[in-house]
């Protein structure tokens, strides 16, 4: 296919050049390169994080081809999705789409995008069998699109139909990050999440860096500048960037290491949620968790430093208290004072109602 949609931004042509080369050259590494995630050169795009809970015992259905085709740096679905409409962006060999189509049910929807034909091949190979046999159900709730993360409308992601979207060491592989996510405020629900776990670096990364075939393939080359991408969010119009999870990466290739100099990248898991301004809690609430998450744990971990216990009334503040009251995770807590204005008073359940 044609490449993706360069930044208007970048008008030199040598920049666009640079550009078809990197995603030429992710293409290429995801589905030719590496034969399995044991190829991989550097900790970054395998996983941190154990699973927990229903992701734990999902992930023990996946066929294992599938499994052994992926290179992902984090687990970034969440429990209690039930009925929910989940876009997984690169889904690469579909590991993330075999859990979440077990998570939200036979009603619920999966679809899974990537550019490269050989891991689409991996990942639609065993779906129908998986959904039928290992799951149960009458029909398959998952598919899988080939196309570029910065151009969802060209392949069918429509406005607002989707309710949380996932993606796992991906984003830092487009050259066109301001794109990924205008696109997706445009396919994100009120109320709906993105919640995704990748690459981002403690600085801005000179040009050899950002297009070295290697270290672009390794999720390093494209990682983002943390400030850069949370203003970069905001101004798209998301509520600011929630950190869930924080861990270093180590570079083990002692070449590429010399060419990375002083950089120091992580893996981190970010929340970012779609709230219109007039829906923003500025002040507080006092809420309360009630145990319905489903990850076999005693408290609702929304952000890095903020676990809500079970059944214990806390007090939240502005962009938390927005996540919480305002979102599809509202269906976890109790907000005090809520019921008075009627039980769909958030943003999200208003919004399935229209």
């Amino acid at each position: 296919g044609p490449p993706p949609p360069l930044d208007k931004k970048s008008s030199t042509t040598t920049t666009n050049l640079d550009d078809e080369a990197v995603v030429l050259g992710v293409k290429e590494y995801y589905g030719q390169t590496l034969q399995s995630s044991a190829s991989l050169k550097t900790s970054a795009c395998t996983s941190c994080d154990r699973p927990t809970g229903r992701v734990a015992e999902a992930l023990k259905l996946v066929p294992h081809e599938v499994l052994s085709k992926f290179y992902g740096c984090g687990y970034p679905i969440p429990p209690g999705v039930n009925g929910l409409r989940i876009l997984d962006l690169g889904c690469g060999s579909g590991r993330d789409c075999y859990v979440a189509a077990a998570l939200v049910g036979e009603v619920g929807e999966v679809v899974g995008v990537d550019m490269t034909d050989e891991q689409l091949a991996v990942a639609r190979a065993h779906a129908d069998e998986y959904c039928a046999s290992v799951l149960g159900y009458a029909r398959t709730n998952m598919r899988f699109v080939e196309g570029y993360i910065e151009n969802l409308s060209g392949i069918g992601i429509g406005e607002q139909t989707v309710d949380l979207v996932i993606s796992n060491c991906v984003v830092n592989l487009s050259v066109n990050k301001e794109r990924v996510f205008a696109e997706l405020f445009r396919a994100l629900a009120p109320g709906g999440e993105f919640q995704f776990s990748d690459v981002f670096c403690d600085r801005e990364l000179p040009q050899e860096v950002r297009t070295h075939k290697i270290l672009v393939g390794e999720c390093l080359g494209g990682a983002m500048e943390e400030e850069a991408f949370l203003a970069m969010a905001t101004e798209t119009g998301f509520l600011e960037p929630i950190m869930v999870t924080r861990s270093p990466i180590e570079v083990h290739d002692a070449e590429l290491r010399d060419l990375l100099g002083d950089a120091k990248f992580s893996s981190v898991t970010y929340r970012v949620f779609k709230v219109a301004e007039d829906r923003r809690i500025k002040d507080g609430r006092v809420v309360t968790y009630n145990g319905k998450f489903e990850d076999g744990k005693s408290g609702y971990r929304v952000s890095a430093d903020v676990t809500l216990l079970e059944g214990q009334k806390t007090r939240v503040e502005g962009k938390v208290a927005t996540a919480v009251c305002e979102t599809w995770i509202s269906k976890f807590f109790d907000v005090e004072g809520r019921a008075a204005q009627g039980d769909a008073a958030n943003a999200y359940d208003l919004a399935k109602k229209e």
